[in-house]
């Protein structure tokens, strides 16, 4: 044979080796998955460790979300060694069928894994994985088991933390946790199967800040599969990393306390710090105990309940509600048409009771007076001086420029639209404009006799709660607002950086000052809608306003902030089906909240009595 011959020879031998070799790396890799599941294997010698999720504390520094220590059992098949289940059904209070259902639980839980190239499928369960078979144990549960674990191989406990609520309140702030669904397994790869998630709350809008990062512990195991050692002395281990603190601005106090107010009632209070916009307490009535959804066995046991209550616990209503506002909402058209020019602080209407229904009082001959009385035919009079300025000749052609006008002042006060806030399903509320209305009536088919009653915060007009507030602390400040949130700091960071900015509305500063004094009026003078607020040593300024509900009894809100001088809070308390109007039941339980919260105790005690035992729930 020729060298030439000889070369070509080597040349397709080594293709040819090649080739095999090829194949079989593509048929390893691809075709034979149990060279994958061997790979994975491997790779199980890395444990990850989770770490704590982070605390949460009030405004004051107490701890309101805490975590508490519980135990998983865990089982590692391919450990298992003359495994008696009779025996080990007994040591943990079960049956040898349910022992056997658990497994097979398990197994099936884990799902199918299909080959895409062959069509075979696998179980994605894996023998040498642990798994939890039991969860949620507590220290007294795994006691009775830990000390014959050793006669049942494979089994082993393990530490893990959940949630602790100290406070049984604020269960429509802090949220819940729940287990993750194999689609956020996928999509997040910090989660593994059992791994919790925040579901709802802060908890849920704070999941990144809070779930912390989680350290890497290598090890080195026996022929067994035991761990013996850790990997290299630790040396490429990494520490799992506590997720950061919260402290919120909320003052747990101050939440309890409103939530007992609330009681056997339905409605909600919202308090903000006007100056920061940091929200104080945020109370939804009903409520729930947070600690009813720690854990899969309690959810299991409470969530479905709490879903069917008729009264709607897990509603928030402070976020999600839309209300009309009624006669609280008179202060916004009343700032709209000072910064217009259509009335001065000195201008009076006639209380004519054939343009629109109003309490006894006398004609109020000024603005202050006016928001004193609640005039109703006073405030029909300012809103259509806003809408009908006479820009065109024909009415309805000047009603959709004005409406449009008067919808760009509502927006810049944060109204019709949702709050930037730090959690979540937050609502946006109802400003119609004049799109609005050409869908009902068509175009250039209305004007403001068609729309009069979002002149007293009726008909179409709707707010949360949340905005309601806000607007209370926007005239605390005279004009501006920082979006209110929860959070006061991330660990030492402060809070989310759009929380540190003011929004300012379209009216000027100076026409603030008689809107004050007219709330001031509301309190403190004869023929006030809102005497019952009065505090001694606190000036109170404020707006009642009764809602009216085509369902049954009338809605009692009160928006107000104090003190006059240097507010510290503004407030709006919404009592649905109260039989009485804002300045009956809303009010003095706002009074209550302001003094709770500046003087940290309550004089008025027959007052607080007389709410704490009203009952509207039915």
């Amino acid at each position: 044979m020729n060298v030439d011959a000889r070369k070509y020879v080597l040349i397709s031998f080594i293709v040819l080796v090649g080739i095999i070799y090829s194949f079989r790396l593509f048929y390893m890799q691809v075709v034979d998955e149990s060279w994958a599941l061997r790979a994975q294997q491997i790779a199980e010698k890395r444990r990850e460790i989770t770490p704590p999720r982070g605390v949460i504390y009030d405004r004051n520094g107490k701890k309101i979300v805490t975590n508490k220590t519980y135990y998983n059992l865990m089982v590692v098949e391919s450990n298992m060694k003359n495994f008696d289940t009779v025996a080990f059904a007994k040591l943990i209070g079960w049956t040898p069928a349910q022992v056997i259902n658990r497994f097979k639980e398990i197994r099936e839980g884990e799902g199918i894994y299909r080959n895409k190239r062959t069509g075979k499928t696998t179980s994605n369960y894996q023998k040498f994985k642990p798994y939890p078979f039991l969860k949620e144990l507590t220290l007294e549960e795994v006691m009775k088991i830990a000390p014959r674990l050793e006669e049942f191989p494979g089994f082993y406990e393990d530490a893990t933390s959940m949630r602790s609520y100290p406070y049984a309140n604020a269960a429509n702030i802090v949220g819940y946790l729940s287990e993750v669904n194999q689609e956020e397994i996928e999509k997040d790869k910090f989660y593994k199967p059992g791994n919790n998630i925040g579901r709802a709350g802060l908890e849920r809008y704070y999941e990144n800040e809070l779930r912390g990062r989680k350290g890497i512990k290598y090890i080195v195991t026996s022929a067994l599969n035991n761990a013996i050692e850790s990997y290299a002395e630790g040396k490429f281990d990494t520490v799992a990393l506590q997720g950061e603190a919260l402290q919120l601005g909320v003052d747990i106090d101050l939440q309890a306390y409103g939530e007992s107010l609330l009681k056997n009632k339905r409605g909600c209070i919202v308090a903000i710090e006007p100056q920061t916009g940091e929200i104080l307490a945020l109370v939804s009535s009903p409520t729930y105990d947070p600690n009813l959804l720690i854990g899969k066995r309690n959810i299991s046991k409470f969530y479905n309940l709490l879903v069917k209550d008729e009264s709607k616990p897990l509603f928030p209503r402070p976020l999600a509600a839309e209300y009309p506002p009624g006669s609280t909402f008179k202060l916004i058209n009343s700032l709209i048409g000072l910064q217009e020019g259509v009335i001065t602080n000195n201008s009076g209407f006639v209380c004519d009771k054939s343009v629109v229904g109003c309490h006894n009082h006398t004609s109020a001959g000024n603005l202050a007076d006016a928001i004193k009385h609640s005039c109703n035919p006073y405030f029909y009079a300012v809103t259509r001086r806003i809408i009908q300025q006479n820009e065109k000749k024909k009415l309805t052609e000047d009603a959709e420029i004005g409406l449009n006008l008067w919808a760009k002042y509502m927006h810049s006060f944060g109204l019709g639209k949702k709050l930037d806030t730090d959690i979540t399903g937050i609502r946006s509320g109802l400003i119609p404009d004049a799109l609005y209305y050409d869908k009902w009536y068509g175009h250039h088919n209305w004007a403001f006799s068609t729309i009069r009653s979002i002149s007293i915060g009726q008909g179409e007009v709707m707010l949360t709660p949340l905005q309601i507030a806000n607007i209370g602390a926007i005239i605390a400040n005279k004009g501006w607002y920082i979006t209110p949130h929860f959070v006061k700091s991330i660990g030492k960071k402060g809070p989310l950086e759009r929380f540190t900015k003011k929004n300012y509305t379209l009216v000027d500063t100076k026409h603030y000052d008689v809107i004050r004094e007219g709330m001031r009026r509301v309190v403190y003078e004869s023929g006030g809608t809102g005497k019952r607020a009065l505090l001694k040593d606190i000036v109170i300024c404020g707006k009642t306003g009764t809602v009216q509900n085509p369902h049954g009894d009338d809605h009692s809100v009160f928006l107000a902030f104090a003190p006059m001088d240097k507010p510290k809070i503004a407030i709006a308390v919404f009592i649905e089906n109260a039989k009485g109007g804002g300045g009956l039941w809303a009010a003095p339980t706002a009074s209550l909240m302001i003094e709770k919260y500046i003087n940290g105790k309550v004089s008025e005690t027959e007052r607080e009595e007389t709410i704490l035992k009203a009952n509207f729930s039915y």
